[in-house]
Order: structure tokens, then sequence, then C-alpha cells
């Protein structure tokens, strides 16, 4: 009984912080939504016992992913005022997106409704059991290529996040190394003579 108020508690939570990202109009508070999606995400992992990929999305999402987007989110300087004036233009295309995500889900939850209850629990794992080593062995045997391609495809986004906040900007300030070193000593110092001054 206590699981399900936790599931429900968790599902509320978590339905709220993703409703939280997409209408939140400044993107700062739409990536802190997202942090507390992903810590509610975690919870639900715990109740179904997959204490690895609960401490991962924590880990590595909140650690580093979201701590990365933020940085990038903050430094872009994006207008938002600019952002607003097409919104309407895509209203059509995103409900008919919403849509069909909508039917999908509810395909799924109706088709698995079919042979289970709806509040069925999962059967507890033995003493000895190891989620982590089980999804290794899944991990690096039959999806290690989709996992390089992950990897690769997270280090590109890095690589283009860090050459759009590296563009040139009015009133940026930059080193110039080259001109640094080939100054010379007369346009460093200017010795004027002055007469002196009497009391």
């Amino acid at each position: 009984m206590i699981g399900h108020v936790l599931f429900f508690a968790f599902a509320t939570v978590l339905i709220a912080a993703a409703v939280g990202v997409i209408t939140s109009r400044n993107p700062v508070h739409s990536a802190i939504y997202l942090v507390l999606a992903f810590f509610t995400s975690a919870g639900l992992w715990l109740l179904l016992e997959a204490e690895f990929l609960a401490i991962v999305l924590v880990l590595v999402y909140v650690g580093a992913v979201m701590v990365l987007f933020l940085f990038v989110v903050m430094m872009l300087d994006i207008n938002l005022a600019k952002l607003r004036e097409g919104f309407t233009a895509y209203v059509p295309l995103g409900l008919g997106v919403a849509l069909l995500i909508v039917i999908q889900v509810a395909h799924v939850v109706w088709f698995r409704g079919q042979d289970t209850a709806l509040m069925d629990t999962p059967e507890p794992r033995p003493e000895g059991y190891s989620n982590t080593r089980e999804l290794g062995s899944v991990l690096y045997t039959e999806h290690v290529y989709a996992f390089e391609l992950a990897a690769v495809i997270l280090l590109v986004a890095i690589v283009a996040a860090i050459t759009l906040t590296m563009r040139k900007r009015p009133g940026l300030k930059v080193q110039d190394i080259a001109r640094q070193v080939a100054v010379r000593r007369e346009d460093r110092v200017r010795i004027v003579k002055m007469d002196a001054e009497k009391d």
C-alpha cells in the first residue's frame, strides 16, 4: 500500500515538473524543472528496485548533463522576445505531435491492461540479485554499438555547444597572443621630460 502511495506521489510531481519544463517562459526555470523531473524519475526507479539506474540518472543527468545544459542556456544569451514572435505558427504542429504521443501512450496502456491488473506489484528480486551486473551484461554485449554511438553523439553536442558560445559578439574582449608578443618597448613606455617646478 505504501508503495502505491509513493508511486502516485512521485508521478504527480513528475507530471507537474514536466509541464513546468514546457510551459516556463524562462529557459533557466525550464532547466530547473527538468532537474526536478530527473530526481523524481530516480525515485520511481528506486521503487522498481533499479538502484543503479536511479543513481546514474542523478549523477550523470543532474550532475553533468543538466549543469552543462544550464551553463549553455545562460551563456547563449537567448533573445526571448524574438523567440516568442513566431510561437503561434508552430501551434498546429505541436498539437499534432502531442495528439500522436497521447494516442501512442493510450495504445500501450490499453494493450498492457489486457493481460495484467492495473495495480500489479512487481515480484521482489532474490537476495543476491544485482541489476548492475544484469544491465552491464546486456549493455556491453547486445547493445554495445548503440552505446558507443550515443557517446559520439553526446561528444558532438558538447563540441557544438562550446562552438556556439565562442562566436563573435559585439563588445566581446578577446586576448590576441600574437599581438602581445610582437609589442615593442617603445610602444609600451613613453618617457616625458619635464622641467623641475619650484615652490
